[in-house]
């Protein structure tokens, strides 16, 4: 997880939340030419996806694939099975069931696949250590180990000495801080999506462990959360 040089490919894995937007307009500021990948694996809140492209497209990214996997065959999340979105929950360092099994782990080998193609040795991701929810594929141990399995798991690391780099800019960065800094950047979070469980009307819930965090986050920052939420919440 060192720093980037400028003008070189790098592949950011761009859900259409608000972590990944940051991640994104942070390796654009670095000067990296961004090849995006977001990931459509069934997830319940589907509607970040047209998040990401708004994104991809508003910070000028280079290039945007989307793949498409579907993560309900193998179940066990909020977020891919018949499983109910926890409500108005005390985040906290407890796995919450909105965890996808192995998810960072499946996403990161598809972007270093993507890396390996473009001749990029730089990953981007949204990891956060600080508020997420207890997420085990979020913590550093993971990402440094994943740069150790890439190295041996492509033909660029293990034959061609290419050392490939997880960035996660955004890792030790409360919400509040990684809104400060997108902002800063002229990230429209308008743009983004945090809610794992919309309303058919396309109305954050306001009320699981993302809205909750995305609502905090704003509030200590002391920025407009422009969000549209039911039940009144809004901005």
């Amino acid at each position: 997880m060192e720093s980037t040089s400028r003008n070189l490919p790098a592949a950011i894995l761009l859900s259409g939340g608000l972590d990944s937007a940051t991640v994104l307009a942070i390796a654009r500021a670095r000067g990296c030419v961004c090849h995006c990948l977001t990931i459509n694996y069934g997830q319940r809140h589907r509607i970040e996806l047209d998040a990401a492209r708004q994104v991809a497209k508003a910070l000028g990214a280079t290039s945007h694939r989307t793949v498409e996997m579907d993560l309900r065959t193998i179940g066990g999340s909020a977020l891919t099975d018949a499983i109910d979105v926890p409500k108005d929950r005390e985040v906290n360092d407890e796995v919450p069931v909105t965890y996808v099994p192995a998810r960072n782990a499946v996403m990161l080998s598809l972007l270093l696949g993507l890396a390996e193609v473009l001749g990029a040795a730089d990953l981007f991701i949204g990891a956060n250590a600080v508020d997420y929810s207890g997420y085990p594929d979020c913590r550093p141990a993971f990402l440094e180990a994943f740069e150790r399995m890439a190295a041996l798991a492509t033909v660029a690391g293990a034959e061609k000495g290419v050392r490939y780099r997880v960035h996660a800019p955004l890792l030790d960065l409360t919400k509040a801080e990684i809104i400060r800094t997108g902002t800063d950047l002229g990230l429209d979070y308008g743009l983004t999506w945090s809610c794992y469980d919309p309303t058919p009307s396309k109305l954050a819930c306001g009320r699981c462990d993302s809205c909750i965090l995305r609502r905090r986050g704003f509030e200590e920052a002391g920025i407009p959360d422009p969000t549209k939420y039911t039940g009144g919440l809004g901005r």
